[in-house]
């Protein structure tokens, strides 16, 4: 399994949305229950600020190798390791050797 190595900068953003099902009934009683086996997957805004072409070109290839369907394995800041997917990410050019690089990592349960 490939692992992700990259630090990302501060800040980064962690969304939590648990997986649940709701009934409600006529006389306004509500039932919630957790839906899945793993009920809350995180996600993660990232962003790699100032990075040089090289650190951009390894950030990028290793994203586009995976193409959003591969796992891999990431650390999120003060977190324990997993299995991650990256769908989505943009590149922003400030200048010669100082990128930019938002990407969205969500967690995934697989063996």
């Amino acid at each position: 399994m490939p692992t992700f190595a990259y630090t990302p900068s501060f800040e980064a953003q962690q969304l939590s949305q648990p997986r649940t099902r709701k009934v409600q009934f006529g006389d306004g009683y509500q039932q919630r229950l957790r839906f899945g086996l793993n009920t809350d997957p995180k996600e993660w805004s990232l962003t790699f600020s100032n990075r040089t072409d090289a650190e951009r070109d390894n950030i990028i290839a290793f994203l586009q190798a995976r193409a959003g369907v591969e796992s891999f394995d990431w650390t999120p800041p003060q977190g324990t390791a997993g299995k991650f997917i990256c769908e989505k990410w943009d590149l922003g050019l400030s200048n010669c050797n100082n990128n930019q690089i938002r990407a969205t990592f969500t967690q995934v349960f697989e063996p």
